[in-house]
């Protein structure tokens, strides 16, 4: 007989528990909510429905203060947990840890999906974010022109900083007509290039009421935008694309006012200070000059002008003394210079010079006659002694007699044996009337003294 296990409802219960756990250990659930019960525990248990079924949900303490979001009757709600069984009644119910509106749900994942594609495309870098002006003149508002964030805002400026001219650009700030509106506003702005500063914001809401400033499209413009832009969406902890884009993101649009305005009150403060400090330097200043002045006219009485002259006139007279002994000290040294060669001019008078400089070139050239005279006779005398000793050793005295000069063609040397014939067998042969240009056919080594004054057949050279 095949064994069996039997179990009890608790064995039954808590297996399938275990089952239940491990196959749905976290899944989204999206449906209504009904029989919302509330004990003094602080669980809040109720049913999630649809048109054909419903499963039980329990939302613990723990979890429930945690949540932005308490579940209603009749709300459509989207849900993250576990599904569990309560062994007690053998129920199966869903344990909650996240609970949101249906909508927010798709809202929050496209809105991490354009964070995110924006943020790879560098629409976030702080690099390339545009400084505030330190004081704006001319400011702009993009918002919605009624309601209370544009007179918030309006008052802060007036405030702060009422020297600044604000100009409004009235737009939707949430609906489908909103992100369209948003952009022809921005690029408005930027045609005009009046304003120094944008602002651009709304109040608090909902992620769907806040939907229109994490349009791409919106995203986009603030990218694009020449004048630097403070994004203030919602409350300080609502985060929108626009934030993460703009050149500056404050946490309210009242925030966004005094961020991007100096304090006149502070600024008024630091001028009367500044000029309290510039009248004290200016005092001071007027004191030195003043010592400055005394110092200069104490010194002016000391080198009086009427002294200076008269010290200028007795170094003049003294001077002109001078100039007057040393003149007449130099023409008494002129003149008897002049006398000292007046007499050795006439000692040394050019007709005397004349004539012993004739009668010297007279001797000097008679000189050099028989000198040349000499010289050409030895010059003749030795060009006729080389001339009979070159004629003694000319090689065109050994041609005359019928022999004749061997050299290579080509490199003109001297071929003196059988060796310096050249490879190309090109020789020219120098006799007495000219030349001979001959190629060896055939070579013969034998002694010239065995055979002199003959040659073999067929050996002549041509």
């Amino acid at each position: 007989m095949t064994s069996r296990h039997i179990y009890t409802p608790t064995e039954l219960n808590r297996e399938a528990k275990l089952h239940l756990e491990a196959g749905f250990s976290q899944i989204w659930l999206e449906a209504e909510v009904s029989n919302l019960s509330r004990p003094a525990s602080g669980h809040l248990y109720f049913s999630l429905k649809d048109d054909r079924s419903q499963i039980r949900c329990a939302l613990f303490r723990g979890a429930a203060i945690k949540q932005p979001v308490q579940p209603e009757n009749g709300q459509k709600v989207l849900v993250r947990g576990r599904i569990s069984l309560y062994e007690a009644r053998g129920d199966y119910q869903m344990i909650i840890d996240s609970l949101q509106h249906a909508g927010e749900g798709l809202l929050q994942q496209q809105f991490e999906a354009l964070k995110l594609k924006l943020e790879k495309e560098g629409l976030f870098e702080p690099d390339r974010k545009k400084p505030l002006p330190a004081h704006p003149l001319n400011i702009a508002l993009i918002t919605s022109p009624s309601g209370s964030v544009v007179r918030d805002m309006l008052h802060v400026l007036r405030r702060r900083w009422p020297l600044a001219r604000v100009r409004i650009y009235p737009v939707p700030v949430q609906g489908d007509e909103a992100p369209p509106a948003l952009v022809r506003a921005i690029g408005a702005a930027n045609q005009h290039q009046w304003a120094d500063v944008i602002l651009m914001g709304r109040g608090g809401g909902s992620l769907e009421d806040l939907w229109a400033f994490n349009d791409e499209q919106v995203a986009r413009a603030i990218f694009a935008s020449e004048i630097p832009l403070v994004s203030a969406v919602g409350h300080e902890t609502d985060f929108s694309i626009s934030d993460f884009v703009a050149d500056l993101r404050a946490p309210t649009p009242s925030a966004a006012a005094e961020l991007s305005t100096p304090d006149a009150r502070i600024l008024r403060e630091q001028f009367v200070r500044l000029r309290r400090q510039l009248l004290v330097r200016i005092e001071d200043r007027r004191h030195q000059f003043t010592q400055r002045l005394d110092h200069a006219s104490h010194r002016l009485q000391q080198c009086h002008p009427g002294r200076k002259l008269d010290e200028q006139r007795k170094r003049l007279d003294l001077a002109q003394y001078g100039l007057s002994r040393e003149m007449q000290q130099r023409l008494q040294r002129d003149g008897q210079n002049i006398k000292h060669f007046q007499r050795q001019l006439s000692v040394l008078h050019p007709r005397r010079k004349i004539t012993e400089a004739r009668d010297r070139l007279k001797t000097t050239s008679s000189r050099l006659n028989r000198e040349i005279r000499l010289l050409i006779q030895r010059s003749a005398e030795r060009t006729a002694r080389a001339s009979a000793t070159l004629n003694a050793v000319s090689p065109l005295q050994t041609v005359g007699r019928g022999y004749s000069l061997l050299t290579a063609t080509d490199s003109g040397a001297l071929i003196s044996n059988i060796k310096s014939i050249p490879g190309d067998r090109q020789i020219t042969a120098q006799v007495a009337d000219g030349r001979l240009f001959c190629t060896v056919n055939e070579v013969d080594d034998v002694d010239p003294e065995a055979r002199f004054g003959t040659l073999a057949p067929g050996k002549q050279g041509s």
